[in-house]
């Protein structure tokens, strides 16, 4: 049997679009087409594409996703289990998530208080203040920093936890973007390459579009900055370093 290509995004769960993309760089091109020229897909193509919506759930990007695939050596059960380690590694890891989610309402619930320690082991030994110092030492003369530490200083509790909300939505939504297999130099990366400057300059400090740029850079090149930002999307710190640039560039030209 083979598919239309409508057909096939509604098995999926993907637009039309996705799959046009996927045939146009040539990760997944049907292997028929119609007396009219449309695409038809055989099982052998759903087969291809499960495994790239499996990969791609996982955080790689299409160009990596396309070499693992393509690998003449490569056994399509290796693909498989190397797929399902990754997925129950991420499931322990939202397990314990859950977890303590569920210790915090029931404390809650019961009157309890959390020690510091509970309240925060599962997420390791993350420490916000850890790079305090050293941002001091490189940036505390410059007027942004004046700024920030101006701003930041009145916020309370609640302005914090919209902060983090705001940065965590951004990051989700600009991991969907990457997923649908935008370019960094389209519209949408463009458009959330804005938004995140603007989250900066409405919380901390008016950020330029020079020192946006300045600031993609230090995300790729500085390997605490891209493990935050590939840790949301594999990639995902050099996609926003070119996509910033992008913006950037049709502001100021």
């Amino acid at each position: 049997m083979n598919y239309a290509v409508g057909q096939v995004a509604g098995f999926a769960g993907v637009t039309v679009r996705t799959l046009h993309h996927y045939d146009d760089i040539g990760l997944l091109v049907p292997s028929e087409r119609s007396h009219a020229g449309h695409r038809r897909y055989s099982d052998a193509d759903l087969d291809r594409l499960q495994q790239i919506l499996f990969y791609r759930e996982l955080g790689f990007p299409l160009e990596e996703v396309a070499a693992l695939l393509d690998d003449p050596d490569a056994d399509p059960r290796a693909h498989l289990r190397r797929q399902h380690e990754l997925l129950t590694a991420r499931i322990e890891k939202l397990r314990k998530m859950a977890a303590a989610v569920e210790h915090a309402m029931e404390a809650r619930t019961m009157g309890l208080n959390l020690t510091p320690e509970e309240r925060f082991e599962v997420f390791g030994d993350n420490d916000p203040e850890q790079y305090a110092q050293e941002v001091e030492e490189r940036w505390g003369g410059t007027d942004e920093y004046a700024d920030s530490q101006r701003r930041t200083a009145s916020y309370t509790k609640e302005d914090w936890k919209r902060i983090q909300a705001e940065a965590a939505d951004w990051g989700e939504r600009y991991g969907s973007l990457m997923a649908a297999g935008e370019p960094p130099t389209g519209e949408a990366a463009m458009t959330l390459a804005e938004e995140h400057r603007q989250h900066i300059c409405t919380w901390f400090y008016e950020c330029s579009y020079g020192i946006h740029r300045c600031l993609g850079e230090m995300y790729v090149s500085d390997e605490r900055f891209k493990a935050f930002y590939d840790a949301l999307r594999p990639g995902l710190a050099e996609h926003l370093r070119d996509a910033i640039v992008a913006n950037a560039a049709r502001h100021t030209s």
